[in-house]
């Protein structure tokens, strides 16, 4: 039984169950009718008035350069080559073979009536500056990226803890029963630490995330073989439920078997309705070109903004973007400059596609990758710089969703190696995330291994300043 749904001495504020929950907890099972009717109830938030209803989460897996996209450091122009040395004297690194620091390859601009500052190539981006709120504040625990990555999306460095897709759907449930509350939109090549990354963890299994295949079919077995009609299925639907109902009677609190049976039949409805929401091609044509579909560049990454912004429409509650190799050792200006090359003008025409129909109040976008760069590398092969791995400083940002946009909050030092003003940690910005949403940290908690555990692991404060 899911003794998160009831208190005990000294235990925290619960988050309230729902009657689907209630019913889960003790091993039962419904009717499909009634059973979908529960699917598609949503659940109370914390704070009712909060504007974001839908989170993309738009991952750049690797690291991108705080210094080479949304921090410029002047300073590094003076200190390029020079080589780095906690203590003493500056001096050349070709002369030493060792660390040295390593200016921009980009110059910037200030965007927007906001003045925020950009590298120049994100040229899409700076025509919706103003929609944008930077933070420059956030740190993390590590520089590897396994466990980065957990730590961003899960809140634990060590895996298996629910991603905070997961926990958003548990706190404020599913708003399209026919479709999966977590999507997620990776690339051919699955992110470092793979599936965990949006994982239920120890909540129950039907709030992980559902990855969509980046090649070929985003779902196997989604269309019916050839003779197979709805009645046929939705009999052997039935039988199915009918002897998991059995099952389930001699099995209290049976998670996996409850999951399975929520999966038939999420599955069942989801061949009505997804090959229209994965559909692009009756999205005309000023709508492809504005995101970039069609480019070689930017098709790619185009089609995955575009399918986030129909999935949010249709009722997803969460969707994960991933874009990878943003890990840029060497040659930063060719890496970085692919890269931004590709996401730039997707980006902006999410934003602006959300504003135009009116999404984007309800809507909280999050950019972000795992850490940040340090402002410094080693030689490797004369002009081939590059930064290494940087958990002390980063910049993240957010759009829509009730966030302070036209703001830059926080800042990090002349260098760009470690946050100056406004620091927090990753969990606050878990928090703040949460808080945009009408969720708070310390009530959304679950029952596991002996305490009732939440997505910022050991308590966090809202960053407030990133709150309109």
């Amino acid at each position: 039984m899911n003794l998160s749904f009831f208190p005990c001495a000294g235990a925290r504020a619960l988050h309230a169950p729902t009657r689907r929950e209630f019913v889960y907890s003790l091993g039962a099972s419904l009717g499909s009718v009634a059973f979908t009717s529960l699917l598609a109830e949503t659940k109370q938030a914390h704070f009712p008035n909060a504007k974001a209803k839908n989170v993309i989460f738009l991952m750049m897996e690797g690291g991108p350069s705080h210094i080479d996209t949304f921090d410029p450091k002047p300073m590094l122009e003076k200190m390029h080559l020079k080589e780095f040395v906690r203590e003493g004297k500056q001096k050349s690194a070709m002369e030493s073979g060792k660390r040295y620091y390593v200016k921009s390859p980009f110059k910037f601009i200030r965007a927007g009536k906001s003045g925020a500052d950009m590298a120049e190539n994100w040229s899409h981006l700076a025509n919706v500056a103003d929609d944008i709120c930077f933070f420059r504040g956030c740190t993390v625990d590590s520089v590897n990226h396994p466990t980065a990555m957990y730590q961003m999306n899960c809140g634990n460095r060590f895996g298996g803890d629910p991603g905070i897709g997961a926990w958003v759907n548990y706190g404020l449930g599913t708003v399209n029963a026919d479709l999966p509350g977590f999507i997620v939109l990776p690339e051919v090549s699955y992110p470092q630490g793979g599936a965990a990354n949006w994982s239920n963890g120890y909540l129950p299994a039907r709030f992980q995330g559902t990855p969509l295949r980046a090649k070929g079919s985003p779902i196997l077995d989604l269309t019916p073989g050839e003779g197979i009609t709805p009645e046929h299925q939705r009999k052997n639907l039935d039988l199915i439920a009918k002897l998991n109902t059995a099952h389930a009677a001699e099995h209290p609190g049976h998670d996996e078997l409850s999951a399975r049976m929520d999966s038939y039949e999420l599955a069942f409805r989801m061949q009505m309705q997804v090959p229209e929401v994965l559909d692009l091609s009756k999205e005309d044509a000023k709508t492809k070109e504005l995101y970039g579909i069609g480019k070689d560049a930017t098709d790619s990454f185009g089609r995955k903004c575009l399918l986030a912004r129909k999935l949010v429409e249709k009722g997803v509650r969460f969707v994960q973007l991933y874009n990878g190799s943003w890990d840029s050792h060497d040659y930063i200006e060719r890496a970085h400059g692919n890269l931004v090359r590709g996401v730039d003008q997707p980006i902006a025409a999410l934003i602006t596609d959300l504003k135009q129909r009116g999404l984007l109040d309800s809507t909280l976008i999050v950019w972000c990758g795992e850490f940040g760069r340090t402002p410094d590398n080693g030689v490797r092969g004369g002009t081939a710089y590059g930064r290494d791995h940087n958990p002390n400083a980063m910049t993240i940002w957010m759009a829509g969703g009730g966030c302070n946009a036209g703001q830059t909050i926080g800042s990090t030092d002349e260098l760009g190696m470690a946050v100056a003003e406004g620091k927090a940690h990753v969990r606050d910005l878990h928090v703040t995330l949460l808080r945009l949403l009408g969720l708070d940290d310390n009530k959304l908690t679950f029952y596991h291994g002996g305490r009732f555990k939440q997505l910022s692991q050991i308590g966090g404060h809202v960053i407030k300043d990133l709150v309109a």
